[in-house]
């Protein structure tokens, strides 16, 4: 049975920027209809950030046990080595998703949200149709939010398929590989390939550039490499990918090195280069909105070069974070719903989960110097925490730049265990205009961790004190 919907908005795509968008349309008491393809949540929920997280905290827990079965400091034996039910693993994982996917169709019932079923596909700006298990749904909108995401991108040669697998599928697996080959050494692919080590598999990790997680500066990424040595991850770098080849149960790798072609074996190979905006198949071109690269052009509030037409998240560029998308997602709706809004926000932050966590916020010192700005840097390293210390955490550090100028905080980066978690006090410091002075005035609890930004801020100020002048 078909029938047609008029609306004020229109949001396709039900990840983190779509139904964040939705909801406070709603609250904001805007008529409001979501089209969702697949299931609520998006790739973030669904088969990114969330499930990847609950693998990586099971191989943490699992590696740990594991340690306590050898000789380590803190006295702590257990009789045995662990072994790992990867199912229950799986199941667990997969609660944790269907937990946050219902509380995402709570949001969106709570806020008077329609949500259809379907993929939605444009004739013209403000118009789509919908097939859904119960018929064709035409929806007219007046204000429209393209929220659709990105999808994994795959390697001439080696589409997906079979033994070649995205981040989407390996977090479906149902067993450990024995032998997983990653081809990537972004965060996706070192998240991922640590994890899988830490559960048992034999990992290699290909790189064609000749470093990992090459948008990091060095020192962020040492730690890191170090880690993935002490791991026993076989890490390729200056390494190119040029098939696969196949016979019965055997596969390998074929890759390019300095020395020629090599071969790698694998049970598994997941392919981690990328990802691209998802603008074809539900008729963008149809809506005469304006391109920059794969990416859809939108100003300061979202708006694209169509009247009421708005696009957030991935779509639209870096970075392509799901907190990046939400924050758009809610300020779209507050700005269909007439108010002054803009997304500038002073810094947003970039995360690796990795062993150790990135935390990067703001600028550099390679940015800032580039930049034409002469900056101090204060970096505290986590080997002089005591509470690093007593976390068996000390590989590490928290660094601040600064304007040497006027001490203007212009970012803080930080690498060890869980810094994560201090990735909002870092953004709070940049938003706020805060300088040297500021940070290192705070009174921060101790033991904590915290205490490094401190540090650090105290140390860019005695540099520039030390460099000063004397009369």
């Amino acid at each position: 049975m078909s029938r047609t919907i008029t609306t004020n908005v229109l949001v396709v795509g039900g990840g983190p920027g779509g139904y964040v968008a939705a909801v406070r349309a709603g609250q904001l008491g805007l008529d409001t209809v979501l089209v969702e393809a697949d299931r609520l949540g998006g790739t973030c929920l669904i088969r990114g950030c969330i499930p990847s997280k609950a693998l990586i905290h099971a191989a943490d827990r699992f590696a740990e046990t594991a340690r306590l079965a050898a000789d380590n400091p803190l006295g702590i034996r257990i009789a045995a080595p662990p072994v790992i039910d990867f199912a229950a693993t799986v199941r667990w994982k997969n609660g944790v998703v269907e937990r946050l996917e219902r509380g995402v169709g709570t949001l969106l019932k709570q806020a008077k949200v329609e949500v259809v079923r379907g993929w939605a596909t444009f004739s013209d700006a403000k118009t789509c149709m919908v097939v859904t298990a119960e018929g064709q749904v035409t929806i007219r909108a007046r204000a429209v939010v393209l929220a659709t995401g990105s999808e994994a991108v795959a390697l001439p040669g080696l589409p997906f398929g079979g033994r070649v697998i995205s981040s989407t599928e390996v977090l479906s697996l149902a067993a450990v590989p024995r032998r997983l080959a990653v081809v990537g050494a972004g965060y996706i692919g070192l998240e991922l390939g640590t994890a899988f080590r830490k559960l048992g598999a034999a990992v290699t990790v290909i790189e064609a550039r000749d470093r990992i997680l090459p948008q990091y500066d060095t020192a962020l990424t040492e730690p890191v490499r170090r880690r993935l040595d002490r791991l026993g991850v076989d890490l390729r770098l200056g390494v190119r990918v040029l098939g696969l080849e196949e016979a019965g149960e055997e596969a390998r790798l074929v890759v390019a090195t300095e020395k020629g072609e090599e071969r790698v074996a694998c049970d598994a190979v997941l392919v981690t280069v990328g990802r691209r905006p998802r603008t074809m198949g539900f008729g963008l071109e149809a809506m005469a909105v304006d391109m920059d690269g794969p990416f859809v052009a939108v100003d300061a509030a979202c708006r694209t070069a169509m009247a009421g037409v708005y696009a957030i998240g991935d779509l639209v560029g870096e970075p392509m974070l799901a907190h990046k998308a939400s924050a758009q997602g809610e300020m779209v709706a507050e700005v269909i719903a007439g108010h002054r809004r803009s997304f500038e926000p002073a810094a947003v932050p970039a995360v690796c989960f990795t062993d150790p966590e990135i935390v990067v916020v703001g600028q550099t010192p390679e940015e800032a110097a580039r930049g034409g700005r002469a900056v101090t840097v204060g970096a505290m390293p986590f080997s002089a925490s005591g509470r690093a210390l007593t976390l068996e955490a000390t590989d590490g550090f928290v660094r601040v730049v600064a304007d040497a100028g006027d001490r203007r905080i212009l970012g803080i980066q930080a690498v060890g265990a869980a810094v994560s978690e201090l990735s909002l006090a870092f953004v709070a410091a940049l938003e706020m205009g805060a300088v040297l002075e500021d940070l290192a005035g705070l009174v921060a609890a101790h033991p904590s961790l915290g205490e490094t930004a401190r540090e650090a801020a105290l140390g860019a100020l005695d540099r520039l004190e030390r460099a000063a002048p004397t009369v």
